[in-house]
């Protein structure tokens, strides 16, 4: 789709919110606990579900793909034939709402454009869906606490897309910070970012559709990083921005960095961009240091220690392991290990790195508490 296409929409699934808000709240949501595998419905069918979601789908133990919603009448076809969806399974932006009645589909992931996460995440649990979120979880935090409220509200579980917090290196970052065998962290950076090249008129680049630029797409990731690598939310942040290709990134920030103060004096560095190359975390601790680099990619990821031993597991899909995790918290009450108040925690830190910008780089307080998550899940 286009960015016009994708505004039209978007004025059309916030015409449908308003007018669920008068409509009883689906309530057959009892019947995915006598479930083996949950149905997951895709909403919208761009590359990350098209070469990332929909293959991992096909080897995950507890989830499978059983719909789609799509703007683009020719993918049905396609992706009817090609993984076997029944046609009753196949909605677009406009009857979207009348998934409700579709007992086959258990949890609806939104995977549109920054702008449309919310709209189609509250409809979703008004529907009576699980809903998972793609990153970052919504243009603001207003947006954030609107769909933890929907989904509370309709009895719903509420997940966002952040694979890293399943993947298997992620979690030995955090055994390391919490059980300290190197001792205390003192230092923390991390690094995400590509080069851009591909057409201006992308929805990344067009700030009503992304709600900014690498920050709201790759510097999740550096915030997140920084956080586990600490095992604390931080309490302050300074930022700064940089542009060397002002001509092509009209609409949206390039390139990022900022500094994290935490609570225990732990100090840590983020770098985001749109224009370098950069996929590393690196925590410094009293008595040697972890590295992972690359660390925010699909995979492999690759990692090692100040001792000079690797940090290596079987390589397997990220987003196979994330929905799975989603489908058991959901079927087996295990935790949940990206929820929606971690999303808006993040969102939290990222409005405080605009405003900064907006204010010379200046000291802005964070106030988070623990933010409903769960220490082992920071």
């Amino acid at each position: 789709m286009n960015r016009r296409t994708f505004n039209t929409k978007l004025s059309q699934g916030i015409a449908g919110t308003a007018l669920l808000s008068g409509i009883p709240l689906a309530c057959a949501m009892g019947g995915a606990q006598n479930k083996k595998k949950l149905g997951i419905a895709l909403v919208g069918l761009g590359s990350y579900s098209t070469y990332q979601l929909a293959p991992g789908l096909q080897d995950a133990e507890h989830c499978y793909l059983a719909g789609i919603v799509t703007g683009t009448p020719e993918k049905e076809k396609v992706w009817m034939e090609k993984y076997g969806i029944p046609k009753e399974n196949v909605y677009n932006y406009e009857n979207f709402d009348s998934i409700a009645k579709n007992d086959s589909i258990d949890i609806v992931y939104v995977v549109l454009p920054n702008s449309m996460h919310a709209d189609f995440s509250i409809r979703a649990a008004r529907a009576g869906k699980h809903v998972i979120c793609e990153k970052p979880m919504a243009m603001n935090v207003e947006e954030c606490d609107a769909i933890i409220d929907a989904c509370k509200k309709s009895g719903v579980k509420l997940s966002v897309g952040y694979r890293m917090q399943s993947d298997p290196y992620t979690n030995e970052i955090k055994r390391l910070v919490s059980e300290k065998p190197f001792g205390k962290v003192m230092y923390v950076s991390s690094d995400a970012g590509y080069i851009s090249r591909g057409n201006p008129e992308q929805w990344r680049l067009d700030r009503s559709l992304s709600g900014g630029g690498a920050l709201m797409n790759m510097g999740v990731y550096s915030v997140q990083s920084n956080i586990y690598g600490v095992g604390l939310n931080p309490i302050s942040i300074s930022a700064q921005e940089f542009s060397t290709r002002p001509e092509y990134f009209k609409d949206t920030d390039e390139s990022i960095t900022a500094q994290m103060e935490f609570p225990d004096g732990t100090v840590g560095h983020m770098f985001t961009s749109h224009n370098a190359s950069a996929n590393r975390l690196f925590v410094s601790f009293e008595k040697g240091w972890v590295e992972l680099n690359p660390c925010h990619s699909y995979g492999p990821i690759s990692g090692r220690t100040s001792e000079g031993n690797e940090i290596k597991y079987p390589h397997q899909s990220q987003q196979k392991v994330q929905m799975d995790d989603f489908a058991k918290h959901i079927l087996m009450g295990t935790p949940n290990v990206a929820p929606g108040e971690m999303g808006k925690r993040d969102m939290i830190i990222v409005e405080a790195i605009y405003k900064s910008i907006a204010e010379g780089g200046k000291r802005m307080p964070l106030d988070l508490g623990d933010m409903g998550i769960v220490k082992k899940n920071i």
